[in-house]
């Protein structure tokens, strides 16, 4: 305690002796911003630094007109170790005031991160790090770690399918866990406000089960109001014990095996046995191949009543849809073996 006033007494003189030695009015000068055109710039104040060194790293940007000053204008509101880490947008147009409050309240830059619907891990870790965030590593890693799973409730080896594709803004200094606990968090949330659960509950399935289906629907449809329809398809070959033969669970099984990103499949790799590769395996992959979006999660659980098993792109971005082999081999050669002819 004696200490403690002892301090306070000797920055209490030196406030004084600046008071004495620069005058009052030179003190309200340095007080003032240091320009009146705005132009801001980033600083980054990092854990551990002392605010001296704080102080001394914004005078040097021309942020301040006096460390000095500064650091008394902090040390009379005692806010000398209230500083935050951070990444922070200044201008010299702002008042030491107005800079002084900002970096106390924290108040740090917030980078904005889209992902898209459909993207897996890998491209959500490549995102992060040209993003400046964290290294795609450490992510791959955070999204695989077992304890953060079960604290999630993530019942899966990866949270693949629960990083939920949005808009998101984050700090510089965001570690990996910290993203994941977001992006998971914010999938719960929009599986609570749909009701998801009860729906689940009636057709007795499992979340996991949902999801999985769901990024392969992701995959496949690329406009809306095909995923209804693209899920009954595979709905019914699901109950029906037909393979889903499915290609983005190939490439989805070849890039979690040999980081390898394939755009044209061989029939080599078709047959290839993966955890992930519906034309060797009877049902769904391990697990979510990509994170996928509302849309193709709602179309799962409520998929459209039909009886097609066969759907084949027709180079427009749509599907022509079969209920028979014998229908789907005519629409192969209609808009498959023509064009390659």
């Amino acid at each position: 305690m004696r200490i403690f006033l002892n301090l306070k007494f000797i920055f209490f003189l030196y406030l004084i002796f600046l008071i004495s030695y620069l005058g009052y009015g030179k003190i309200k000068t340095l007080l003032k911003p240091v320009q009146k055109e705005p132009e801001f710039k980033i600083v980054e104040i990092k854990k551990g630094l002392s605010f001296k060194e704080i102080a001394r790293k914004l005078e040097r940007k021309g942020l301040i007109r006096s460390k000095e000053v500064f650091w008394g204008l902090a040390w009379y509101e005692d806010v000398l170790s209230s500083i935050k880490a951070g990444e922070y947008k200044l201008s010299p147009s702002m008042s030491p005031q107005e800079i002084l409050d900002i970096l106390v309240e924290g108040r740090i830059v917030q980078h904005l991160v889209t992902i898209p619907e459909g993207y897996n891990i890998f491209q959500i870790g490549d995102l992060l790090e040209r993003a400046e965030l964290v290294k795609k590593g450490e992510f791959l890693k955070t999204v695989t770690d077992k304890n953060l799973l079960s604290k999630l409730n993530i019942r899966a080896e990866s949270a693949e399918g629960y990083l939920f594709p949005d808009s998101y803004f984050f700090p510089k200094n965001i570690t990996s866990k910290e993203i994941v606990e977001h992006l998971v968090s914010r999938f719960w949330k929009v599986w609570k406000e749909n009701n998801f659960e009860k729906r689940v509950k009636e057709i007795k399935k499992s979340v996991h089960f949902i999801l999985t289906l769901a990024s392969i629907v992701e995959l496949e449809a690329a406009v809306l109001e095909e995923k209804p329809i693209i899920a009954s398809v595979f709905w019914n070959r699901l109950e029906k014990g037909m393979p889903l033969q499915a290609d983005p669970t190939v490439k989805y099984g070849i890039l979690v095996e040999k980081r390898i990103r394939k755009r044209r499949l061989t029939w080599k790799d078709l047959r290839k046995p993966t955890p992930y590769n519906t034309y060797t395996l009877k049902g769904l992959p391990k697990g979510p191949i990509c994170n996928p979006g509302l849309d193709s999660i709602r179309a799962v659980l409520f998929p459209k009543k039909t009886t097609y098993l066969f759907f084949v792109s027709k180079g427009n971005r749509r599907h022509y849809f079969s209920s028979t082999l014998k229908e789907h081999n005519r629409a192969v050669r209609k808009y498959i073996l023509k064009k390659k002819q």
